[in-house]
C-alpha cells in the first residue's frame, strides 16, 4: 500500500469517529433523543367531511391506512404527515377521494427520518360502494362493521388486514406484503402475493376463491365456495375445512398441499417436489401419479374424480370419518 494511500485511509478513519464524537455529544445534549435528528417533523391534520359519497379512493406511498367505524356519525381523516408531503382530501362526484401530495426534492430523502405516516378514515356509516386503495410501503387495515360494493386494493411492502365483507368481488394484490382475510362474506375472492403471506378464514363465498402466491405460503380455513383455485412457485398451501362445491384447482412448484378434512366435487392438484397429503370428507375416484414419490390413497371407486400428480413429492390421502 502507497503511502499516500494510508495517509488518505488514516484522514478517513478520523473524520469517521470525528462524526460520531459529534453524533453522541448533539443527542447527549438532547437527553438522548434521537429524534432531533430527523430531517422532518410528522403533524397530525384533522379534515373534516360533511359531503355525502358512496365510493373511497385512497392512494399513498408510504403512510399506514386504517379505516375505522365513526363513534360520532361524523365523516373525518386524520393524517399524521409532513409539510412536504401533505394529503389532499376532497369530495367530487360522490366519491371521497384522499391521496398524498409529495413535494420533496429528491436530496430531501437522505438522511433519518423518525415517525411513521399514517391516514385514519372514520367512516359514520356501514355501507358503501366502491373502495379502491393503492399504496406502496403503507400498511391497509379494514375493521368490521363495513361492507363494500367492491374492493381492490394493490400495495408492494405493506400488510393488509381485511375484516369487512363485500357485495361483489375482493380484490387485493400485494408484492412482498403479506394479506389476511378474516370472517367476511363475498361474491368473489382474488387475493394474490409475490413473496408474502396469505392467510384466509372463516369466508363465505357465493363465486370462486383465488389464492395466488410465488414464493410466499398460503393457509386457508373454514371457507365455502363454488371453486377454490390456487398457484405458487415455492409456497406451500394448508387448507383446513376447506369446502368447494364444484372443484379445487391447485398448482405448485416445489411447494407442499396438505388438506385437512376438505372437499369438492372434483380435485386436480399438480405438484413438482411438493408432497400432497391430508383428508376428504367423501369418496372420490382416485388417478394418481409420481415419478419418485410414495403414493398411499384409498382404493375407492366411487365419489367425483380426484387428480394428483407429482414428480418427486408423495401422495398420501385418507377419507376423514
Amino acid at each position: 500500500m502507497s503511502k499516500r494511500m494510508t495517509t488518505w485511509l488514516v484522514a478517513a478513519a478520523v473524520l469517521i469517529v470525528l462524526g460520531l464524537v459529534l453524533l453522541a455529544v448533539v443527542v447527549a445534549m438532547q437527553g438522548g433523543n434521537f429524534t432531533v435528528l430527523g430531517a422532518e417533523k410528522y403533524d397530525i391534520h384533522t379534515y373534516e367531511v360533511t359531503e355525502e359519497f358512496r365510493d373511497i379512493s385512497l392512494r399513498t406511498d408510504t403512510a399506514a391506512i386504517v379505516f375505522t367505524v365513526s363513534q360520532d356519525d361524523t365523516c373525518r381523516v386524520v393524517c399524521h404527515e409532513t409539510a412536504k408531503e401533505p394529503h389532499d382530501v376532497t369530495v367530487e362526484n360522490g366519491t371521497l377521494t384522499v391521496s398524498a401530495r409529495n413535494e420533496r426534492k429528491w436530496y430531501e430523502y437522505i438522511g433519518i427520518h423518525w415517525g411513521t405516516p399514517a391516514v385514519t378514515v372514520y367512516l359514520p356509516k356501514s355501507e358503501y360502494g366502491a373502495l379502491v386503495v393503492d399504496t406502496d410501503t403503507g400498511a391497509v387495515t379494514i375493521p368490521q362493521g363495513l361492507l363494500f360494493d367492491s374492493m381492490a386494493i394493490t400495495g408492494d411492502t405493506g400488510v393488509v388486514k381485511n375484516y369487512a365483507s363485500v357485495a361483489g368481488t375482493m380484490k387485493i394484490h400485494t408484492d412482498t406484503g403479506a394479506i389476511r382475510v378474516e370472517n367476511v362474506t363475498a361474491k368473489a375472492v382474488d387475493l394474490a402475493v409475490t413473496t408474502g403471506a396469505v392467510t384466509v378464514s372463516d369466508i363465505t363465498c357465493e363465486g370462486d376463491v383465488a389464492v395466488q402466491v410465488s414464493t410466499g405460503k398460503a393457509a386457508i380455513s373454514d371457507v365455502t365456495c363454488q371453486n377454490l383455485i390456487s398457484d405458487g412457485d415455492t409456497g406451500g398451501l394448508l387448507l383446513t375445512n376447506v369446502v368447494a362445491k364444484q372443484a379445487f384447482s391447485i398448482e405448485r412448484s416445489t411447494g407442499d398441499v396438505h388438506l385437512d378434512g376438505c372437499d369438492a366435487a372434483t380435485l386436480d392438484i399438480e405438484t413438482d417436489t411438493g408432497d400432497v397429503q391430508g383428508s376428504l370428507l367423501s369418496e372420490k375416484v382416485f388417478l394418481v401419479s409420481s415419478d419418485t414419490g410414495r403414493i398411499d390413497v384409498p382404493k375407492t371407486v366411487t365419489g367425483g374424480r380426484c387428480e394428483i400428480s407429482t414428480d418427486t413429492g408423495d401422495i398420501v390421502i385418507a377419507i376423514k370419518e
